[in-house]
């Protein structure tokens, strides 16, 4: 295996982070600077990079953004005390994480599409090829040729600059990114569950180790679920089975038949269609070994970064006026732009999060203003209109915060967002039945449940009562046919209680009510003709702003809270929290070693990894697994720059070349642009230009016309025609060679490619 990439990727992660640290520890408390270093280095590079890069990308687009981060830190270390040995912590806990994925992609490293692998590693590994062949932003698209790229590409580029960076080639950068990314992840959820405790009589290590398991090796509870059926007696699993919303076959599922992808596959996108397609519902540790490197995957360290953020916002007193204004309107904005840039998916998820920050906050989000200022708009007698104010000023900070984030990735937009076709929202009718949801969120609600119901109860001074109500109103919304409602309302409303009516619930609470409030709108509206992305990209969502509130909660749990009870009652909350937290860990932490156990089988392993053993190689499945396609690949893999080529179109999950389906490998692997590729690009471009492309592909490769060929050709601009064994399977006769100024480039047992003069 490539020990010597290893090292140097991990390196460089790690050097980045502590060239940050000046900076993450002037914004930060301090339990979050170190866990946070990392994503402030990353979202500085990408940042700059992209604006840099709208002129020349590679080494000055990386260059600009170092100088940018060294500036920074250096301006911040003057500005603040650096803890440098508290970053060792962290560094464990980064290498940890970061060794995983790598013993999990060296087993396993193919960027591959259907059969091989599953998932749309294609996309991931054409859109880092394409960027490393890049001169100036955007790219251009590998499947749509003389066109940019319509796909949010901000985790790519920045992977790309890393590549540069580190001098790696792609086909070694796919993977080492993917255990970059993760461990970036895992080591900002032990900072940030770490520091939400802080303030509170709790063990911050304790809560900081429980954040890092829930983001990074949890699994939801569909694991436990089965094996709760397979130990039951029939008649009673068969029972199980119904109740939870499994599918009918797990009654007789044994954990020799274990699956990895089968837990992410648990809300039907459309309930009352039994036959409806499942929408993912996935969770980290599931994204990272299924190995796609993917924007819902990127994004997430950033919004950490914006959890770290308004955390920082939440505890600076009102007196820090000026700061609390430039971590909100200075910082921020880049960090939610970056968030668009990197997956879309998650830019309104900023924006509700500053919104709820400032209108919860315990501080009035009115002292964000000078004196004079905030006197006008300061709190109200009335308890509506204060509710109101606080809100109103959240959502006007929000809309400031989205604003301007736009404009620090304005290039992004206009050339993507504006410029694609567009989508439009919609209210869904269909809700999800409960099984499903306690499947997926089943382990979060739990915690959330304890814990604001002994708070919730504390303060009313009946406990018994709150757990009454709670179980009224779920049993009322399930028969209702809104379960939804029943399980995340009382969160939001609770959460939202305690919070304005107590000092010791804490920033944890409004990750709560968040999350609460995603969950519902998912379950209220959707995106037109994105029903699948609709449940999927906000859940991912929620199980990490749940995850590392869970963490520090259940350390709060743990400990005894509320700790306003006398120091009996406190042992007793005590006992049962940690009776709550070792169930939670046994019975979501089931998926881990099972997915591992079954994902390293030497069955499951490729003809790469079994011949040559392990390696990072994303690509070395190449000539084992399509060899007649291989050498022309690599071929074209050696062209400089982005020649236009034409192959097979249109392509899909599968390269199945003896029926035609070339899935566009030769753009996808190399990065050359082909003139169509992935059916995607209906999606990013509309039908009729979609259409339009595929019609022309064929004429180029069939028709009888050799003057139109002639002329297709010169449109495009393609140098290069593939002509390989799904050219061939699907277009049978094949008549472009004989068109004037078409010649053989290269021939190769199976494939011919062929130059156009």
């Amino acid at each position: 295996m490539e020990i010597g990439l290893v090292v140097l990727w991990l390196v460089l992660f790690l050097l980045l982070g502590l060239v940050a640290l000046p900076v993450a520890s002037w914004l930060f408390p301090d339990s979050a600077r170190s866990g946070l270093a990392i994503p402030v280095a990353l979202a500085t590079l990408a940042v700059v990079g992209h604006l840099v890069g709208q002129v020349a990308f590679g080494w000055p687009a990386a260059a600009a953004g170092l100088a940018v981060l060294v500036v920074g830190s250096y301006v911040a270390a003057g500005r603040t005390a650096v803890d440098w040995r508290a970053y060792g912590e962290i560094g464990i806990v980064f290498t940890l994480a970061f060794a995983l994925v790598v013993a999990i992609r060296a087993v396993d490293p193919a960027a591959a599409p259907l059969p091989i692998a599953i998932g749309e590693k294609f996309l991931d590994f054409g859109l880092l090829r394409t960027l490393d062949r890049a001169g100036s932003l955007p790219p251009e698209d590998m499947w749509f040729a003389g066109e940019p790229v319509k796909y949010y590409y901000g985790g790519h580029m920045l992977t790309a600059l890393l590549t540069t960076l580190s001098g790696t080639s792609t086909r070694f950068a796919y993977n080492l990114a993917l255990a970059g990314f993760y461990a970036t992840l895992v080591s900002a959820a032990y900072g940030v569950a770490g520091a939400l405790v802080d303030p509170y009589d709790a063990p911050q290590r304790v809560a900081a180790a429980f954040g890092a398991f829930f983001v990074g090796l949890a699994g939801n509870l569909e694991t436990a679920a089965r094996v709760l059926v397979w130990l039951l007696p029939d008649s009673i699993a068969s029972w199980v089975v119904g109740a939870a919303g499994l599918e009918s076959g797990v009654a007789e599922w044994t954990p020799s038949e274990f699956y990895y992808f089968a837990a992410t596959r648990v809300v039907p996108v459309d309930a009352s269609d039994p036959e409806s397609a499942k929408a993912a519902t996935e969770f980290p540790f599931f994204a990272w070994l299924n190995g796609d490197l993917h924007a819902h995957m990127m994004v997430q360290p950033f919004l950490l970064l914006v959890v770290g953020l308004l955390l920082a916002y939440w505890r600076l007193p009102a007196e820090q006026w000026r700061k609390r204004l430039v971590v909100l309107v200075g910082v921020l904005p880049p960090v939610a732009g970056l968030l668009g840039f990197i997956s879309l998916w998650s830019f309104p998820t900023v924006g509700g999060l500053v919104a709820l920050t400032v209108a919860l906050a315990p501080t009035d989000p009115a002292t964000v203003l000078p004196g004079r200022y905030a006197d006008r708009v300061g709190p109200r007698d009335d308890w509506f209109l204060e509710e109101f104010r606080r809100l109103g000023f959240g959502l006007a900070v929000a809309a400031v915060v989205l604003v301007v984030g736009v404009l620090w990735t304005l290039p992004f937009w206009t050339g993507v967002v504006l410029d694609g076709p567009s989508r439009s929202a919609a209210i869904w009718s269909v809700r999800t039945p409960i099984g499903n949801l306690l499947l997926v969120h089943g382990a979060f609600l739990a915690i959330f449940a304890v814990a604001l119901a002994r708070r919730c109860g504390g303060a009313l001074s009946r406990p018994a009562f709150i757990w009454i109500a709670g179980a009224a109103v779920l049993g009322a919304t399930v028969l209702l046919g809104f379960p939804a409602l029943g399980l995340a309302g009382p969160l939001l409303v609770g959460g939202w209680w305690l919070l304005r009516e107590t000092e010791d619930v804490g920033f944890a609470t409004m990750l709560v009510v968040a999350g609460a409030g995603i969950v519902l709108i998912v379950e209220l509206a959707t995106v037109d003709g994105e029903r699948f992305n609709t449940i999927f990209k906000p859940y991912a969502q929620v199980w990490l702003l749940w995850a590392v509130a869970a963490g520090a909660l259940l350390a709060r749990l743990a400990a005894g809270w509320p700790a306003d009870r006398l120091a009996a009652e406190r042992r007793r909350l005590a006992t049962g929290g940690i009776a709550l937290a070792a169930v939670l860990v046994v019975t979501s932490g089931l998926y881990a070693p099972l997915a591992l156990v079954d994902h390293t089988d030497p069955a499951n392993q490729g003809p790469a990894v079994a011949a040559e053993g392990p390696t990072l190689d994303a690509t070395a499945y190449l000539e084992y697994q399509y060899p007649r396609d291989a050498p022309a690949i690599r071929w074209v893999d050696a062209r400089d720059g982005q020649p236009t080529i034409t192959t097979a179109a249109p392509g899909g999950y599968f390269w199945s070349p003896d029926e035609g389906r070339g899935s566009s490998a030769p753009a996808s692997l190399t990065g050359v642009p082909t003139v169509l590729g992935w059916d995607h690009e209906a999606q990013y471009r509309g039908e009729q230009p979609y259409q339009q492309r595929l019609d022309d592909v064929q004429d180029i490769y069939t028709s009888e016309n050799a003057s139109y060929q002639r002329e297709l050709l010169d449109y495009y601009s393609v140098e290069y025609v593939y002509v390989g064994p799904a050219e061939r399977a699907k277009y049978g006769q094949i008549t472009v060679e004989g068109v004037s100024g078409v010649t053989v480039a290269e021939q190769f047992e199976n494939v011919t490619i062929y130059a156009v003069n």
